[in-house]
Order: structure tokens, then C-alpha cells, then sequence
């Protein structure tokens, strides 16, 4: 019984045998078909874009991998989602995928995709708020950027560090200016401590007004630290700082005046007008950067308490009147010659 029974499974095994050896080669030209699917779809290239050479694809914070991958599928960066999901599991990088603003080009290989949103190669965008400016100037500047979103109200003047910041597209232009204030409140709170001894602020604010009134008077780095200590001396000497752009501030808000103060100006009555009042303004007039306020707290060591610019871009400094009034006499010879040779 035995033997016969091995005789009769004998064809049947080989049968099986045949049958394996006749489908084989069709599993395996199936199997490379699908291989060579897969590469192509993952280092192939990839959909044209709907509209110039390259599409724009936000991926917030918090998202799925399969989120991510219909958000691309959606702005036709990739054809299909089901790849893109096993393609990030096979290379490991569906655990490594970072937010942000991503910019691909038409037809990018799926490859490309993965390893830009694995390294993290966002869109850099950036603000810049520039020295000096009033802190409503700042806040039309982040109205004016379109990358970012939502409502912004205007600080208090002097609240901001003038800088350029790192924004990401979408985010809220509130969020930016508290990031500026912070960083102003973080500068402050570093440089107040070590401020030079004998220096006539009663509050940090008081220095960071100082602080404007030097951005104001000098685009010169090397001279902040003397126009600091012009101002300071005439503190403790009691004297009036008697400083033109507090006066325009006073005016204008900040604002360009459009010509050269008139006397009449100079004596208008506004809180600004350091040529009418003692001390310093009651707030700053604008939003100084890092280099004035630092030389507001570390002023040059002079008995300086007169400038008057010098023709060169720069100003000529003196410790006495008598010779405050010669240099105006310079300068006064200089713009006259200057308004000769403008005339036609």
C-alpha cells in the first residue's frame, strides 16, 4: 500500500513542480514591473506644476503623514499619496519630516520632495525693521508683508528692537511684534546693569528715549557714543538738549517735515520741543537699535556739549560755546556755498 501510494503522488509533485516553473517567470516580470513602478514614481520625475516653475506648499505643525502627503498630492507636487506614504516609511524619513513653507520645482522627483521636507529646506522669509523708525512705521511694515496674517496694533513708541526677523509665512504679525518687543525688553535688561555710574536716567526708559534721540542725530556708527555723551553732560549740567529731531517728532509723529525747522517751529509748544523743555521727552521718538542704545548706557568719556555737522556727513564737537559758535560759522559758509553752486 505504501509504495503505491508514493507511486501516485509522485506525478502530482511533479505536476506542481511544472506548474511553479511555468508561473515563476511571470511573478518575477510582475515583481520587476512593480519595482521599476516604484522607482520610476520615486526618483522619476515628478507633475508639472499647475502655473510658473514652481509651486508654494505650507505644511503646518501637527500633521499626519498622510496629511502631508494629500496636501502635496493636492498642489501637484507628487501623483500619488499612497506612494509618497510607503516611499517616507521605506527611507525613514516618515518620521522626520519637518513643518514649514516648502517651495518645490515642476516636475521635482518624489526623492527630492522627501529629502527637502526631511532636511527641513523651508522658504526663508524675513522682516526688517529698520533703526530708528517709529513704531508705527514698524507696524505698516508687518501690514505690508503678505506672508503673514492677522491684525497688528502699534506698540508703544521706543517698545521694538529695530532688526531683521525670521518669519515664517502664515504667522501672525502680532506674534512678530512681540518677538521684537522681547527682544528689545531681553537687550535692555542685559546692557541696564552694566550702564557706566553717574548717569542721569532715573528708568531704563528714560535711557532708551536718550537712545532714539542719538539714532536721530547720527547715521555715523563711530559717533553715537560722543552724540551720547553730549546729551548726558547736558543732563547732568542742566542744560536742554536742544535737539531737532525731538522737535520734528513733536510735529509730526515722526514723520518727515519736507524742509529745513523755521523759527516759528522751533518754538512750538509740544512736549517734544527739547529747545522749550528740560530733560528728556516723555517718550522716545523713535525705536533705537542695538549700537544707540548701548552707547546711550557706556557714553564716550568727553566734556563735550555742542555738535554741529561738518559738510562731511559727520559733526564737529566742542566743550565751550565760543567755539560751538565758530563751527555753526563754519557750517552756515558751507551750506551757503552749497546753495550758490545749486543755483542755476
Amino acid at each position: 500500500m505504501k509504495r503505491r501510494r508514493r507511486a501516485r503522488a509522485a506525478p502530482a509533485a511533479r505536476q506542481k513542480r511544472r506548474r511553479f516553473r511555468q508561473v515563476a517567470p511571470w511573478c518575477l516580470a510582475a515583481l520587476a514591473l512593480i519595482v521599476a513602478v516604484g522607482l520610476w514614481a520615486y526618483a522619476g520625475p515628478g507633475p508639472a506644476t499647475r502655473r510658473g516653475g514652481a509651486t508654494d506648499v505650507v505644511l503646518p505643525p501637527g500633521r499626519s503623514l498622510p496629511q502631508i502627503a494629500q496636501a502635496l498630492s493636492a498642489a501637484h507636487v507628487i501623483r500619488s499619496p499612497a506612494l509618497f506614504v510607503v516611499a517616507a516609511k521605506l527611507t525613514g524619513a516618515a518620521r522626520r519630516l519637518k513643518a514649514g513653507e516648502y517651495l518645490f520645482a515642476s516636475r521635482a522627483p518624489m526623492a527630492k520632495v522627501l529629502a527637502a521636507l526631511r532636511g527641513g529646506q523651508v522658504v526663508r522669509r524675513f522682516v526688517t525693521v529698520p533703526e530708528g523708525v517709529t513704531s508705527a512705521a514698524a507696524a505698516a511694515i508687518l501690514r505690508r508683508a503678505d506672508y503673514l496674517s492677522g491684525p497688528v496694533d502699534t506698540p508703544p513708541e521706543g517698545a521694538l528692537l529695530p532688526e531683521t526677523y525670521e518669519v515664517r509665512r502664515g504667522e501672525a504679525r502680532a506674534e512678530v511684534l512681540g518677538r521684537m518687543e522681547a527682544a528689545q525688553k531681553t537687550l535692555l535688561a542685559d546692557l541696564w546693569p552694566t550702564r557706566a555710574p553717574g548717569l542721569p536716567y532715573a528708568a531704563p526708559n528714560q535711557a532708551v528715549t536718550l537712545a532714539s534721540i542719538v539714532e536721530k542725530e547720527t547715521a555715523l556708527p563711530g559717533e553715537r557714543a560722543r552724540i551720547a555723551a553730549v546729551f548726558v553732560n547736558r543732563l547732568k549740567a542742566g542744560m536742554r538738549l536742544e535737539s531737532d529731531p525731538t522737535v520734528i517728532y513733536g510735529l509730526t509723529g515722526g514723520a518727515p517735515l519736507g524742509h529745513g525747522l523755521r523759527v516759528s517751529e522751533l518754538a512750538a509748544q509740544t512736549p517734544y520741543n527739547t529747545y522749550a523743555n528740560a530733560g528728556v521727552p516723555p517718550t522716545p521718538i523713535g525705536n533705537p537699535g542695538r549700537a544707540s542704545l548701548a552707547a546711550a548706557l557706556d557714553p564716550a568719556p568727553t566734556d563735550d556739549l555742542y555738535f554741529v555737522a561738518d559738510g562731511t556727513g559727520g559733526h564737529v564737537f566742542s566743550d565751550n560755546y565760543q567755539t560751538h559758535l565758530r563751527n555753526v560759522a563754519r557750517w552756515r559758509a558751507i551750506e551757503q556755498a552749497r546753495a550758490g553752486r545749486a543755483r542755476p
